[in-house]
């Protein structure tokens, strides 16, 4: 088949290769500039080089929503579009110009965890399992029915990184699969359980800032899913901002008031954690190594000289 790839980052860029190494043809790439975001410098291989790499021509734009675009779609003549990681709304009169439609690859198992940082939300959620999706588009974002999906366990001690690869591993398969099954005529699919259906917006600062009042368990996957190089969960003490770098599950049942340094327990030290901690119920985070204001990153034992005191959301 004909087809113009729309993607960005690594995510676009695996799509892309794995395109090319297909017996399909890749007519024209559609691909986004480059961002300054905090969250589009990570896992920022160029769509772009790629492309101009293997002589496919190659279109910049924040929106595809100019004449221009819709003109050299129409000239591309493509039997399908794929789409990885593209990063604003595609019109219908886009999505729906190739004869087999717009081809999405997503990087959760839809229905559940659409928009974006998919992964990151499922880890801090508790989710057993994350994975690939390849629906076809429609007018409600990543609501099209599915083509194919694949699925990987998520392990006690994974984090986001770790399902990074995990999942990153599995677009070449999916994407190709899912073009070999519309390539080879079939056109049902299966729609997705609108009931089970979720959204996610973009991670920022204020969604990695540590609340006390969670529970230890949701905070011990917080601090996984925002593991190097995504920028870590933080918290202040004594109104300087500390990152959270490594923590987990106390043993121990620990009351009081969350927030509070505790206790030190094996190579850790102990924070109260949970809205009813006071009850002493509660297990605490335990975190094991923190990096400072400065950048200085260390053993929790050795930036926490003396219990007391406590860590907090703001200065």
């Amino acid at each position: 088949m004909r087809v113009v790839m729309f993607g960005y980052q690594t995510w676009g860029h695996r799509t892309l290769q794995a395109l090319l190494d297909s017996e399909h043809d890749v007519v024209m790439v559609v691909t986004h500039p480059r961002s300054e975001h905090a969250y589009e410098k990570i896992w920022s291989d160029s769509v772009a080089d790629l492309a101009k790499e293997h002589g496919v021509p190659v279109l910049i734009r924040n929106r595809p929503d100019d004449e221009e675009l819709f003109t050299r779609l129409e000239e591309a003549d493509p039997d399908i579009i794929v789409a990885n990681n593209w990063r604003t709304w595609i019109p219908p009169r886009i999505y729906g110009l190739p004869r087999h439609g717009t081809l999405n690859v997503h990087d959760s198992l839809l229905p559940k965890y659409a928009g974006f940082s998919p992964l990151i939300w499922a880890l801090i959620n508790g989710e057993q399992e994350v994975g690939v999706t390849a629906h076809l588009m429609d007018e409600e974002l990543d609501a099209g029915d599915i083509v194919l999906q694949r699925a990987v366990p998520v392990g006690p001690k994974d984090t986001a990184t770790d399902l990074f690869h995990k999942t990153v591993d599995l677009i070449a398969p999916v994407t190709t699969g899912a073009l070999d099954l519309i390539a080879s005529g079939q056109t049902v699919f299966t729609p997705q359980d609108r009931s089970l259906a979720s959204f996610f917006h973009k991670r920022a600062d204020e969604d990695i800032r540590i609340d006390w009042t969670w529970p230890a368990e949701d905070l011990e996957r917080l601090v996984r899913a925002q593991s190097a190089p995504y920028p870590s969960a933080f918290t202040y003490h004594r109104g300087r901002r500390l990152e959270v770098l490594a923590a987990f599950v106390s043993e121990g049942r620990y009351g009081g008031t969350p927030g509070r340094v505790f206790y030190r327990e094996g190579d850790g030290v102990v924070i109260v954690a949970g809205a009813d901690a006071r009850t002493g119920r509660n297990h605490g985070l335990a975190v094991t190594r923190v990096r400072t204001e400065n950048g200085e990153e260390m053993p929790a034992t050795d930036y926490f000289t003396s219990m007391g005191g406590y860590l907090t959301g703001r200065p």
